[in-house]
């Protein structure tokens, strides 16, 4: 190929917008047709979250990109319950997905160390299954006992000869990623099993929610927009299990973009909360938070009919 032909990157051009007042980045607003009676309002909100991150949950409101003009009768407060329900559905992932995390966190340590009939199967190569995300994964947790400022960490290194703590020590310490990597490399699929039975799951689809999982939590975690962003890694679902999960979830052709929103992924939490805490509200405190902030669910990927589906019941 002539290298003449090859197609060159755009050329860039300087950034020469000015940084903005408080009080002129309300009058942008109100010029692209926001509705805002209350300006001293809508000055302090954006003097604590930031125009830039405001103007993303604007973004539904719009009838043009391009021009950013709403669409009629917007107001602040429209947007700014937007912005307050995607916080507030951060909190209430997150609060899941910790329960989750502990929960593995358990089920590994104990299966593993009572297969194996050892107190440290971490530190045995041979009980996984890819050495470069064996080594990866160990390098990891060694760096992260050894700045571990955990009362515990330091007893059990003080004390103990092993290379590391015990494994129901050091899970203490992985997190969600770190975790999902650990588990979907254990080499026997009887482990892998062991670890996915009391969730009433099978260990591929188990290893595929943790593995989506970490990146939602990624999201939440850095308080990045969640409530109707595309997931490229997307959780595998279960084609034999409990009826009230499998006739809850939405099955759509894989070219469907609404398999990349959030909503199977709000079945299978609900669906792990009742399995691992026993009594909970969580999906009443989903479908209250839907319902309180008026959200438009289908931009969530929600099927019409999704509150008549058994797991939501």
């Amino acid at each position: 190929m002539n290298p003449s032909n090859r197609s060159r990157p755009a050329r860039k051009t300087a950034y020469n917008k000015p940084p903005t007042t408080f009080s002129e980045q309300v009058n942008k607003l109100v010029s692209r047709g926001l509705s805002i009676p209350d300006q001293s309002k809508a000055e302090f909100y954006l003097s604590q979250l930031n125009y830039y991150r405001f103007a993303a949950y604007c973004l539904p409101f719009e009838q043009d990109h391009a021009s950013h003009r709403f669409q009629a009768n917007t107001a602040f407060d429209d947007v700014l319950n937007l912005y307050i329900f995607d916080r507030e559905l951060r909190l209430l992932v997150l609060d899941a997905i910790e329960r989750i995390e502990v929960s593995l966190r358990t089920q590994l340590a104990y299966h593993l160390s009572h297969n194996h009939n050892t107190a440290h199967p971490q530190l045995n190569p041979e009980l996984f299954y890819n050495p470069i995300i064996y080594g990866a994964s160990i390098n990891k947790l060694e760096g992260d006992i050894s700045r571990s400022r955990e009362d515990f960490i330091k007893h059990l290194k003080n004390k103990y000869e092993e290379l590391q703590p015990p494994i129901w020590a050091v899970v203490e310490l992985m997190t969600m990623g770190q975790l999902s990597k650990w588990f979907s490399n254990i080499k026997s699929r009887a482990d892998r099993q062991a670890i996915c039975r009391v969730y009433g799951l099978d260990e591929k689809i188990m290893t595929s929610f943790c593995e989506h999982l970490s990146l939602v939590r990624n999201h939440a975690a850095h308080h990045a927009r969640l409530w109707n962003r595309d997931f490229t890694k997307t959780p595998m679902l279960p084609k034999r299990g409990e009826t009230a999960l499998l006739d809850s979830l939405s099955v759509l052709p894989d070219s469907d973009r609404k398999l990349r929103k959030l909503y199977n992924s709000f079945v299978l939490l609900a669906y792990l909360m009742n399995k691992i805490c026993g009594e909970n509200h969580w999906k009443q405190q989903l479908i209250q938070l839907i319902n309180h902030h008026q959200i438009d669910i289908d931009r969530m990927g929600f099927p019409a009919d999704w509150q008549a589906r058994l797991i939501w019941q």
